[in-house]
């Protein structure tokens, strides 16, 4: 399956906001999210995981369709705007998107330490997301394998916010452009 092509056909882009609610992160394709998967599960494989982690909502479908090819579980942190004490880690992240700040967390049952962790992600952009997840996973007493993204806009430089910390990055689709609304690919 040609992903690129099929990004190119099916997203809009306004601004710099490139739009896959049509397939990814609203209605989901699942041939493309089985392809995405399966290329995830690719990288994922040689790193041995032993849980994928994502965050609510548009993040589940390549993590779970991840996990289940490599027989692994998934974790997915929740989000919450409303304050209040839980058994929990979180961090609180801005939506570039939706322009508010939530929560997300991870209840501290759901993860012993110890376990090798990577993080399947649907978007890498502005990367808040996956720096809070990273860190969750690492006060949680995991060790942070890295993130798989299935899209990156990687002219917004979120990339190198996670590799500073260590945590190797990669991509099954990488947009390095949106100039004039045509996306163009690495």
């Amino acid at each position: 399956m040609d992903l690129e092509r099929y990004v190119a056909e099916r997203s809009s882009v306004n601004g710099d906001i490139v739009n896959v609610d049509t397939f990814v992160n609203h209605r989901v394709d699942a041939r493309v999210m089985a392809e995405i998967a399966r290329r995830i599960a690719a990288i994922a494989e040689p790193l041995r995981p032993e849980v994928i982690v994502t965050a609510e909502a548009s993040g589940i479908p390549p993590a779970l369709l991840t996990a289940a090819r490599l027989g692994l579980p998934m974790v997915y942190a929740k989000k919450y705007v409303l304050p209040g004490p839980r058994q929990a880690v979180s961090r609180e992240v801005g939506s570039a998107t939706k322009g508010f700040e939530y929560t997300i967390e991870i209840r501290r049952r759901v993860m012993e330490p110890g376990l090798r962790v990577l993080v399947v992600d649907d978007f890498l952009a502005q990367g808040r997301t996956a720096l809070a997840l990273g860190e969750i996973i690492e006060e949680l007493g995991c060790r942070m394998l890295g993130a798989v993204f299935a899209i990156e806009k990687s002219w917004v430089g979120a990339r190198r916010l996670l590799e500073d910390r260590g945590w190797p990055v990669w991509s099954v689709i990488e947009i390095m452009s949106v100039d004039g609304g045509v996306i163009r690919f690495a």
